[in-house]
């Protein structure tokens, strides 16, 4: 089965609300159809690669193959989980998380988007919470880093929540214009003092290795029954 080589496909992340795990090539598509309605407003480009300014199909399309190219590309020593978001089985955005020389570091680095049309009912927070409790918990890792440009509050206010701390700033070039990123820090210390989303891990063991990690050295692993 391809789940024997491909053990991600297992991998369950549940909160109260949300299921993030990989898509079937179906809810890929319903993926893409969601990013095509609208991520943000014209006006802004939260994204250092502006992706959603592509015409709607493009962009449709751009997610279906960014999607296809991190699972090709995946190597312990650099890999990147694109998990999409589900909530009472709707397709409603996506949740990465992602690392170079994990084993080593113990640092990851996140990043998402929600659908227009699902902002604003706190489902961020929740999907952010979800994805922090599998690095720290799931792959005991030291910290976990993220950035905002200046004019996303929501995405600060999500970082806040969970105990980010400013880490410095980057310049960028955005449709031409410069553009200043903040970025956010969150040590393992402070992830345990911010805690508030209940999150479950399903079928991360035979996971571990893809990660870099050795099954019988793992700490902090907590699994639900499935």
């Amino acid at each position: 089965m391809l789940i024997d080589h491909w053990p991600l496909l297992g991998l369950r992340v549940r909160t109260p609300r949300l299921e993030l795990r990989l898509p079937g090539e179906e809810e890929l598509a319903e993926l893409g159809e969601l990013a095509a309605e609208g991520i943000h407003e014209p006006d802004r480009m939260p994204f250092t690669v502006p992706w959603s300014d592509l015409p709607p199909a493009e962009r449709a399309r751009s997610v279906v193959q960014h999607h296809w190219l991190r699972r090709g590309n995946w190597s312990p020593e650099n890999w990147a989980l694109n998990l999409v978001v589900f909530d009472d089985g709707r397709v409603v955005g996506l949740q990465s998380v992602a690392a170079r020389d994990f084993a080593v570091l113990r640092q990851v680095s996140t990043g998402s988007w929600l659908g227009a049309r699902f902002q604003g009912r706190g489902r961020g927070t929740e999907m952010r919470a979800a994805v922090l409790h599998l690095a720290f918990a799931g792959l005991n890792a030291r910290e976990a880093v993220s950035g905002a440009f200046e004019d996303n509050a929501p995405s600060f206010a999500v970082s806040t929540k969970h105990g980010y701390e400013l880490d410095g700033i980057e310049r960028h070039v955005v449709r031409g214009r410069p553009a200043t990123m903040r970025r956010l820090r969150l040590t393992r210390a402070r992830w345990q003092t911010h805690q508030h989303v209940p999150v479950s891990l399903v079928g991360l063991s035979p996971c571990l290795p893809m990660f870099g990690l050795a099954e019988d050295g793992r700490a902090g692993v907590q699994e639900a029954p499935s």
